[in-house]
């Protein structure tokens, strides 16, 4: 009774392991997704390639132990397929990520973040910070859509709630829906804490809740940019100084 060598058993167990490894978690994360509250997806895995890879897998693993058992020597072709197969579904896998955004949930909560301040700075008026739903809703349309699955399906579109005399902002929002932005008024009106409801960065399924990073909540703050330094390059006012004569101008006095 022959057998293969051992370096053809290791590839072929090496094969067999990592393509149950990243082709089931693959599977479960597409399952997972369509039926969680809230997951981190831009849109739902997908759930036929996995399946695919993993039902060949099954199928070619089944052929390698059916020669092993029947003592097949190094020459039996159902060694070689497994390798052959994690190959070429990694290849696969390669060519679409190519077309794929690189951009995770995470990112574009922080980024959708960072425009709500920009334009929402936009609006400020004598150092007052807007307050009202009513001039911030135009600038919340403009956001697109949270960065969420909820069962499966992407969140719509953001909704706004507006709160007045905070001192800080919020850290928890229960009963809120995913895709809420949380816009908290200091009593001056002169800044305003912005965070959303999603899910914590790093969590790719949960229940809804503000938006952190490492366990701390995360947000912007509204409020007038700081008075620019002259040391940063702008030049100096004139101060008790008549500016230089133009050309064809009277010369200065000495």
């Amino acid at each position: 009774m022959t057998r293969p060598s051992r370096q053809t058993l290791l590839l072929n167990a090496v094969s067999l392991v990592l393509l149950l490894w990243l082709y089931g978690g693959d599977l479960w994360d597409a399952l997972r997704a369509r039926s969680a509250e809230v997951s981190a997806f831009l849109a739902p895995p997908p759930l036929v390639w996995p399946a695919l890879v993993l039902g060949v897998t099954v199928v070619l693993g089944a052929v390698g132990a059916w020669g092993l058992l029947k003592g097949q020597g190094e020459g039996f072709k159902g060694y070689r397929v497994l390798p052959i197969l994690l190959v070429v579904a990694l290849f696969v896998d390669l060519v679409f990520a190519e077309g794929q955004g690189p951009l995770r949930a995470e990112d574009v909560a922080a980024l959708t973040l960072s425009q709500f301040q920009e334009r929402a700075q936009g609006l400020m008026r004598e150092g007052k910070v807007p307050s009202t739903p009513e001039v911030l809703r135009p600038v919340v349309e403009e956001l697109g859509q949270p960065p969420y699955l909820v069962r499966g399906e992407r969140a719509r579109a953001w909704s706004l709630q507006v709160r007045q005399d905070c001192t800080g902002p919020v850290a928890e929002a229960p009963g809120l829906e995913v895709g809420t932005l949380l816009y908290c008024v200091a009593p001056q009106k002169d800044r305003a804490w912005v965070s959303l409801v999603g899910l914590p960065a790093g969590s790719r399924f949960g229940l809804p809740a503000v938006y952190s990073t490492q366990g701390q909540p995360y947000g912007v703050v509204v409020e007038a940019p700081p008075p620019e330094d002259p040391a940063d390059g702008a030049p100096p006012p004139f101060e008790g100084r008549e500016p230089p004569a133009g050309p064809g101008g009277p010369a200065p006095t000495p």
